[in-house]
């Protein structure tokens, strides 16, 4: 699974709570830290993607 964050992104942090270990929040908005996300922060992605408010986290399954 690849993940990338729009310029769409209000930087809310949601996205840094949810997973961490994917997502940190960069000077102007959030930014993904990993190539490929491991398969136990999938599902943690995937919440995130659900919950982002503009829709910003843009989900690539393998």
């Amino acid at each position: 699974m690849k993940v990338e964050v729009t310029e769409d992104c209000i930087a809310c942090g949601l996205c840094v709570d949810a997973c961490p270990e994917v997502f940190e929040m960069g000077d102007e908005f959030a930014e993904v830290i990993v190539d490929n996300v491991p398969e136990e922060h999938r599902d943690a992605v995937r919440q995130a993607a659900e919950e982002c408010p503009t829709e910003a986290i843009i989900v690539e399954e393998d």
